[in-house]
């Protein structure tokens, strides 16, 4: 077998297993999704459009750059797709940011950034009367979607891919259960999972017109399903994509320097816990008042900036965010 056919033979079973498990998740009342207009949750959406007509939901901060809006009302509109773009506001993201941290136990800026969009999401849905909430996660980490990844050599590769495997975990899961819905995730059906690990990592990243792109065998599998805006688009963070990842701007400019050095040191002495700018703080001062201080408890290893604790394989802080631990 040559190496074209070989490439059309990979694409084909992703198409057919990924049929599958977008098929399966459909099954039910009341289904959306989370349209962020990046690849994965438009390969999501294009597959549903084959057998239902959920909504769809996109969340951009309001004020903030969001591409996410132009590519997932580009999908939705090509769809038919009835689509809902949700503007976050100020209010709303302090209205949000303590039950996220309730629900998840972690004050990670980068996950609270995201999970903040999630939640805003699926609120929203779960007020149109959405039971069952469709996402595009784990497909970076099983496709090797994360920049990160693309210039090492295959060994480093494989043995990176199988940490992610490892430690991979979404919010979507329980932000979706403290609503009362159900998330589901098509990338995650065991058939595909099982595929995708076992597939050769070199599918996965590949170059287009001199750039480096991950998840690259995916992209291929639907190119002439989707526009080639969205097939080819970057790999867009969802904080970067919905405008949080302006916050820091904001906490900056409601915490004066000395308030946040006077609570800096004393979160220190007393829990000690490393705060790392005052977007930190603002999102710890939330876990310590309806979690409390983080502590270790003899299991795993300690994290060296909050105390508390992570896998030993570990070298991420999903309480705090700190890297490499």
């Amino acid at each position: 077998m040559n190496k074209d056919d070989k490439i059309e033979e990979i694409c084909s079973d992703i198409r057919r297993l990924l049929d599958q498990a977008v098929r399966k998740s459909l099954t039910g009342n009341k289904i959306g999704i989370l349209l962020s207009g990046g690849l994965d949750t438009s390969i999501v959406a294009a597959i549903s459009h084959k057998y239902a007509r959920p909504s769809t939901y996109t969340v951009a901060l309001e004020g903030a750059p969001a591409p996410d809006i132009e590519y997932s009302t580009l999908i939705a509109n090509k769809l038919g797709f009835a689509h809902k773009i949700h503007y976050l506001d100020e209010a709303e993201v302090n209205e949000l940011i303590t039950p996220v941290v309730k629900v998840l136990r972690t004050f990670d800026p980068m996950e609270i950034r995201n999970s903040l969009t999630i939640f805003a999401g699926m609120r929203v849905a779960k007020e149109d009367g959405i039971e069952i909430i469709l996402t595009g996660d784990g497909s970076d980490e099983l496709m090797a979607g994360y920049s990160f990844l693309f210039n090492l050599k295959k060994e480093k590769l494989d043995l990176e891919l199988q940490k992610l495997w490892e430690a991979m975990s979404f919010s979507t899961i329980p932000l979706a259960e403290s609503l009362g819905m159900v998330a589901k995730i098509p990338f995650l059906d065991p058939d595909f999972k099982s595929y995708a690990m076992s597939l050769d990592s070199k599918y996965k990243i590949g170059v287009k017109d001199g750039q480096a792109y991950g998840k690259w065998i995916l992209r291929k599998a639907y190119e002439d399903m989707l526009p080639q805006e969205i097939t080819w688009r970057t790999k867009t963070p969802i904080e970067y994509g919905s405008g949080t990842t302006t916050l820091p701007q904001l906490f900056a400019s409601r915490i004066s320097d000395a308030e946040f050095n006077e609570k800096k040191s004393y979160y220190m002495e007393k829990d000690r816990v490393t705060i790392r700018d005052k977007e930190h703080l603002a999102y710890y001062e939330v876990f310590r008042s309806v979690i409390g201080a983080p502590r270790h408890a003899g299991h795993g290893k300690a994290c060296p900036q909050c105390n508390s604790e992570a896998p030993e394989r570990s070298n991420f802080c999903r309480i705090c965010g700190a890297y490499p631990i």
